[in-house]
């Protein structure tokens, strides 16, 4: 059994989710109130002052990339072998190289940037674009033959970005048929549509 501990948000643990979900893992999630975490207890025992983390019997880490690439070496979310685990890592970081922008313009600039955030997103959405389209024509995952923890984060940072800005991905059909393919893998569709999900903004101060 796994224990998410996080917020009442998606932001940082979204990806764990989706992955524990999709794949049928035995888990269970520790909310933590605002109130909580303001009276500093917890957040002293956090390595790094942050959540989310996740927990497995005495077992605990903290850090979302952690935690993915975790759960990615114990359920063979890792690709074949160390080529495509590298290329799962490239990946993975030019994924959280856009979440980190989206972060910025959504805590700290999205009164004045918005309208440029979303005129300069498709320079960042073309690189994907390009690299999906060399694995199996673009009619797959992200790397490899099969999915990876890289998917899981991408799936989540292109669905962010479809909340902000709706026809993002009209010009990068692979990407479009990318997230519509994963969104409908049976388990991630259940719970994208359940009110668990739902009733979780996206971020903290509810912008998206």
């Amino acid at each position: 059994m796994y224990t998410l501990q996080y917020f009442h948000v998606r932001g940082r643990a979204q990806p764990i989710r989706i992955l524990l979900e999709d794949q049928d893992l035995n888990w269970e999630e520790k909310v933590v109130s605002p109130e909580t975490w303001h009276q500093g207890d917890l957040k002293k025992t956090c390595v790094f002052g942050q959540l989310p983390a996740l927990i497995k019997s005495d077992f605990i880490i903290f850090q979302s990339n952690t935690i993915l690439r975790y759960l990615a070496r114990e359920h063979d979310l890792y690709g074949k072998d160390k080529q495509e685990a590298a290329l799962i890592d490239m990946v993975n970081d030019g994924v959280e190289d856009l979440r980190s922008k989206y972060v910025k313009l959504i805590y700290q600039t999205y009164d004045e940037e918005k309208e440029q955030y979303i005129k300069n997103l498709p320079n960042d959405l073309q690189h994907f674009e390009c690299h999906l389209s060399k694995n199996n024509a673009g009619k797959g995952f992200i790397v490899g033959d099969k999915i990876s923890f890289a998917d899981y984060s991408f799936l989540d940072v292109l669905l962010n970005h479809l909340v902000l800005a709706p026809s993002c991905l009209q010009d990068f059909p692979l990407l479009k048929a990318y997230v519509e393919r994963l969104s409908a893998r049976p388990k991630i569709k259940s719970f994208l549509e359940c009110d668990a999900h739902k009733s979780r903004p996206i971020n903290w101060n509810h912008k998206q």
